[in-house]
């Protein structure tokens, strides 16, 4: 008591007391069934292959990918999100090892459903960049300028191996305008029209993409902001959200997470569709590199992390840490 009576008489540090009631009043929970795996497979490799930008992260033989994709199923996660690397000779100016029905993303994901069928959500990258030898999303023009409507022939072209390889859902990743439309008209032309597309909807010219470059053995020469968006714009990414809705997505993405959470926040305000978010390499990569300096504290940062994302709108949070921080949070190793 103090000369004020009862004063403060709202306290809410009363609901931080202990553990277990602030695990009570919690107003975001995350669960295993929230995280969707990203998992590179390399083409012509034995053994797997440290990506050495992502401390813990490897570049998967098929049976080692095998086994991560029933580990990360065992740990409750979601999906997995299935990326390509191919061998370098194959790479062309037309990436058709992309759409090569016997192209290591086609394998994998055949190996990845004979695995575990439809007990985990098989994912794929739908974009050309891994396959290309100037590493851009598209095909190239006589000016080296990247072809939208080419490179959307060379999309319905991928949907349509992808879905006869038997992926349950897409993720068309190159922004590309049209890009969802095409697709969607792709899949339902050869009886794909249970394949669900998972829409970069935002997808930001970032800098924290850079690990992510090392892990699919890119060839990119420039960069790709004449496609993906400008990190100062907002309403563009609504305009982009309202074409992808019209188009067909069945869900919408904001990539990367953590540097655009008022971007995730209004998308998920606005839809009524599921949204995800995908927290990239260059995220990752911090949270690794400071906790191996010792300046934080790593699993701490992680689940930090991903608490964040989800409270800002995100359903589906895609990150390398999925099996782990399903694991954590099951109470597992």
């Amino acid at each position: 008591m103090n000369s004020y009576g009862s004063f403060p008489g709202a306290r809410p540090r009363r609901l931080r007391t202990t553990p277990a009631l602030r695990r009570m009043v919690a107003e975001t929970r995350l669960h295993p069934a929230d995280l969707i795996l990203p998992a590179f497979v390399r083409e012509g490799i034995t053994e797997p292959v440290p990506i050495q930008a992502m401390p813990g992260v490897v570049q998967h033989t098929r049976d080692t990918l095998r086994k991560a994709a029933v580990e990360a199923l065992e740990a409750g996660v979601s999906g997995i999100m299935l990326f390509g690397v191919p061998e370098d000779a194959k790479k062309d100016g037309a990436g058709t090892a992309g759409t090569d029905p016997d192209g290591i993303l086609q394998v994998a994901i055949r190996d990845v459903k004979a695995e575990v069928g439809d007990e985990l959500v098989i994912m794929s990258d739908l974009c050309l960049d891994e396959f290309t030898d100037h590493g851009h999303c598209g095909v190239l023009d006589a000016d080296g300028r990247v072809d939208n409507d080419a490179t959307l022939e060379r999309y319905a072209e991928m949907a349509q191996v992808q879905a006869d390889a038997g992926v349950h859902v897409v993720g068309p990743s190159g922004m590309m305008d049209g890009q969802v439309g095409v697709i969607r008209d792709a899949l339902d032309t050869i009886g794909k029209e249970d394949v669900s597309i998972l829409a970069y909807t935002a997808k930001y010219s970032s800098a924290f993409y850079g690990p992510f470059r090392e892990a699919v053995g890119s060839s990119l020469k420039g960069d790709r902001k004449t496609y993906q968006q400008d990190p100062a714009n907002l309403r563009e990414s609504m305009r982009e959200l309202a074409l992808d809705l019209e188009e067909g997505a069945d869900m919408v993405m904001v990539k990367p997470a953590g540097p655009y959470l008022d971007v995730l926040a209004k998308v998920a305000a606005s839809v009524d569709v599921p949204v995800a978010a995908y927290q990239i390499s260059g995220e990752y990569s911090m949270v690794e590199a400071a906790a191996e300096k010792g300046w934080i504290d790593r699993d701490k940062a992680i689940l930090e992390t991903l608490t964040g994302i989800r409270r800002a709108g995100a359903q589906m949070i895609l990150t390398y840490w999925a099996t782990e921080a399903a694991q954590k949070l099951s109470g597992g190793r």
